[in-house]
């Protein structure tokens, strides 16, 4: 195990394989060289493997037993996925190593069978919360039809993750009536009891994020990704103040740690791991806190077993 830290980790934000075809993004042929120009930057920047350096061996071993080897080989003991293909491929791929994988559903709030599909996915498949792209709903968030949905969640106090900000890579969405935090702010007054986690520090929303954060205790931040979105604000910002600033706003118990990782051959994104741990130490975070950040808060939301130091402290 490579992760030396005494916290046991929870990964609030991976993703499993979805349907081919089903990318929300849809480029001209410039726009697909584009994006793969810049998505190979960012790999030998983050110096990912290649596809090819996947071999025939690795490939055949079943794609649950692959994550959970990733989670043992980096000291991670719980891994929150939020896609897969639909919420029954999800339910029965977590359900191969149950201890260790959880998932939330993940579908259309616009469809008419959204609210049904969603007690099924927590009620019978046992997910345990709900993932959603604001800048993929066509409607204001508080539009009336979506109130149901909402009233559903808050009423059995479970989380909805929803990306905000810049989505996709290059070439991405970078405009919409959902684009910002704020969208969800009514709903977040209307429902203070309804968890709303919103990932990848406001992906270029920083500041309307930390000002959502201010007026509803019921937003958490979601750390994950490699937060590159940095380079494109318009001053100076990294991770380190993304993480001070966040702490200073909203303390630790409603900061929770992702990586965003999303397939083979990367598996699990511990350089991400590493930069938010090495960040936090170098703020001088107390332990307690990093251990809240890093595992405890997740466990609270999800409903799953306290970490050891946290029970100590109970008894």
């Amino acid at each position: 195990m490579l992760f030396q830290n005494a916290f046991k980790v929870v990964d609030i934000h991976g993703h499993l394989p979805a349907k081919k075809g089903s990318s929300f993004i849809k480029r001209s042929k410039t726009g697909d060289a584009y994006n793969a120009e810049r998505s190979e930057r960012m790999r030998l920047t983050w110096d990912f493997p290649h596809p090819s350096e996947e071999t025939d061996e690795q490939k055949a071993i079943p794609l649950m037993d692959r994550w959970l080897a990733e989670l043992d080989t980096y000291g991670v003991e719980v891994m929150n996925f939020l896609t897969a293909e639909d919420n029954d491929d999800m339910a029965a791929k977590i359900s191969e190593h149950s201890d260790r994988f959880i998932g939330f559903a993940h579908h259309s709030i616009e469809s008419s069978d959204a609210l049904p599909e969603l007690k099924r996915a927590i009620e019978q498949l046992g997910l345990k919360g709900y993932k959603m792209f604001g800048p993929l709903v066509n409607r204001p968030l508080h539009d009336e039809a979506l109130m149901p949905v909402w009233q559903y969640l808050s009423d059995n106090q479970l989380p909805v993750l929803i990306h905000f900000g810049l989505l996709g890579r290059a070439g991405g969405i970078v405009e919409h009536q959902n684009m910002s935090p704020l969208a969800i702010f009514q709903v977040a007054r209307e429902f203070p009891d309804l968890p709303i986690i919103i990932p990848h520090f406001g992906a270029g929303y920083f500041k309307e994020l930390l000002h959502l954060c201010w007026s509803c205790p019921n937003v958490y931040v979601d750390t994950s990704g490699s937060n590159q979105w940095v380079r494109w604000m318009p001053y100076p910002l990294d991770l380190e103040t993304l993480f001070r600033k966040t702490f200073e706003l909203i303390g630790p118990e409603r900061i929770i740690f992702g990586t965003d990782s999303n397939g083979f051959p990367r598996g699990f994104s511990y350089r991400y791991l590493q930069d938010q741990v090495r960040v936090c130490r170098e703020i001088n975070m107390r332990e307690d806190d990093m251990e809240n950040i890093f595992g405890n808060n997740a466990r609270r939301l999800l409903n799953l077993e306290m970490g050891v130091k946290q029970l100590n402290a109970r008894q």
